[in-house]
């Protein structure tokens, strides 16, 4: 039969068509159009507060913790969310949600861009994160659902690629809105995901999995972001001395998180199956994300500050100056996961990290007044190049190591440590520079608490090389069966991804 869109249909037993797009049409390319839009505005808000912070703190009187809580405001509901929000997808509709999701980022955007002051910030962009949990599974997996098998993997490499061009373009785009107002970097939100909404309604066809459960792991959900919520707030909080309160976050973080264990355990249909955690392979793959990631997130943290309060540059020639990495990962990516797929992941995974960290060495001549191109660059590119050996082999270790029953589950578990990784880092690093108050603001303080953070972040690297070394095997490259999709990764500023099937990638 057909639908509206003039799309074959057949019927997935779920009361909802599964279309067969191909790539070449019309329809097809619309839902491409609407899922790589959907994922750019994340990619896009990702890319250009960091190198907003410091107008930010100037603008609304923010100290270091200010700055710290309004990247991890969204980032703690992302992370905590991210796992529901592609279960939800599946069981009531990816279309459906996705577009729950985008409404939502565009309202918390509206709150972000007319946030009177510091708290209000920080609440609207933990609301921004619950919209992205929403959004950002469901854009992977519309594509995963709508197109043909024949024409899948190229709409989802499409996927991949245009989003990375989103990413590359966000710091430009930021550091040009920022020289009107750093509240235009949230209001251009609005029109994106108006336009994305009504893509989505009218050319995007609703799938769902028949075979998905009825109840979601809400209390899988909420017992994580207690766990992650109490951690974080215990880290920001330490240096204000106020200690009871640090020991009590600490305290419910922890049994924040043994409760989710418990909770996995024994769910039935658990959010995070912990029977994945058997595989050796997989488990060491987890761990190297969470040491690499907590190391990126905290570099592209930082030096979009260092940049423009240590170095003196203006906030569009901060969001150019990370350019490059974003441009060495478009160009080279695909060859760097065609050298793994013929020498297996463990030497890319290995040497990679040891490359990054030789380049935040490098960042080390990083001082007031230093030039750029003298000082930050060189340690740029060669970061840059070895986040592009390291993150598509990375992504073709996680999947291969899981069985192929929990792909979408493996992809979706290692996207929410990514993120979990990058939430922590935020909250430790500025505790370990001894940065606190107006600290951001002070050149000399600022570069010296840089030169540690740097220091942190290398060594981070350099475990996360001797996990892969000695934890990864390089059997986990071994041709992928003829029934499954091609692995991708994704842009700089977010983890590893990749579809399965007609699942959402970060389902249950």
């Amino acid at each position: 039969m057909k639908d509206e869109v003039g799309t074959s249909v057949s019927n997935d037993g779920s009361g909802a068509g599964q279309a067969q797009l191909r790539l070449a049409t019309p329809a097809g390319r619309w839902v491409l159009t609407a899922a790589v839009l959907g994922s750019a505005v994340v990619s896009l808000d990702a890319t250009v507060v960091n190198v907003a912070l410091p107008t930010i703190g100037q603008d609304l009187d923010a100290g270091v913790a200010g700055l710290q809580w309004t990247v991890n405001g969204y980032a703690l509901t992302l992370a905590a969310l991210i796992l529901l929000g592609g279960s939800l997808g599946d069981r009531f509709g990816r279309r459906r949600i996705f577009v729950l999701g985008v409404a939502w980022f565009g309202l918390a955007s509206l709150l972000c861009g007319l946030a009177p002051n510091l708290e209000t910030l920080v609440l609207a962009r933990a609301l921004q994160g619950v919209g992205g949990a929403l959004l950002t599974p469901g854009s992977l997996a519309m594509i995963s659902a709508s197109f043909c098998r024949e024409d899948r993997a190229r709409a989802i490499g499409a996927w991949s690629g245009l989003g990375g061009v989103a990413a590359a373009v966000g710091p430009l785009i930021g550091g040009a809105l920022l020289e009107q107002s750093w509240r235009w970097i949230f209001l251009i939100n609005l029109p994106l995901t108006v336009f994305v909404i009504y893509l989505a309604v009218r050319h995007v066809p609703e799938t769902l999995d028949a075979d998905a459960p009825r109840r979601p792991d809400l209390l899988g959900s909420a017992t994580g972001a207690i766990g992650l919520g109490g951690l974080t707030y215990a880290l920001i909080a330490a240096p204000s001395g106020n200690q009871p309160v640090v020991w009590i976050a600490g305290l419910v973080g922890v049994l924040g998180f043994a409760f989710f264990i418990l909770t996995e355990r024994r769910s039935p249909h658990p959010l995070v199956p912990l029977d994945v955690f058997a595989n050796r392979q997989f488990t060491a793959a987890n761990l190297v994300t969470f040491a690499l990631y907590s190391a990126i997130s905290g570099v592209f943290f930082l030096l979009a500050i260092v940049l423009q309060v240590v170095v003196g540059l203006s906030p569009l020639q901060a969001g150019t100056a990370m350019l490059p990495v974003t441009l060495l990962m478009l160009t080279l990516s695909s060859r760097t996961g065609a050298l793994a797929a013929r020498i297996g992941p463990r030497r890319p995974m290995t040497f990679g990290p040891l490359i990054m960290a030789g380049g935040l060495l490098l960042m080390l001549r990083i001082q007031p007044e230093a030039g750029y191109f003298s000082n930050a660059l060189p340690g740029i590119l060669v970061f840059g190049t070895g986040l592009t050996l390291t993150v598509a082999p990375l992504t073709a270790a996680v999947l291969a190591a899981a069985e192929d029953r929990h792909a979408g589950v493996a992809s979706g578990v290692n996207n929410a440590v990514a993120r979990t990784a990058g939430l922590l880092s935020v909250a430790v690093l500025p505790l370990l520079m001894g940065l606190s108050g107006d600290d951001f603001a002070r050149p000399g303080a600022l570069a010296d608490g840089f030169h540690i953070a740097v220091l942190c972040c290398a060594v981070l690297m350099a475990l996360s090389a001797l996990i892969a070394w000695f934890g990864v095997k390089d059997s986990s490259a071994e041709p992928v069966p003829v029934h499954t999709e091609p692995v991708y990764h994704c842009a700089v500023d977010q983890p590893p991804t990749a579809p399965e099937g007609i699942r959402s990638p970060a389902g249950s």
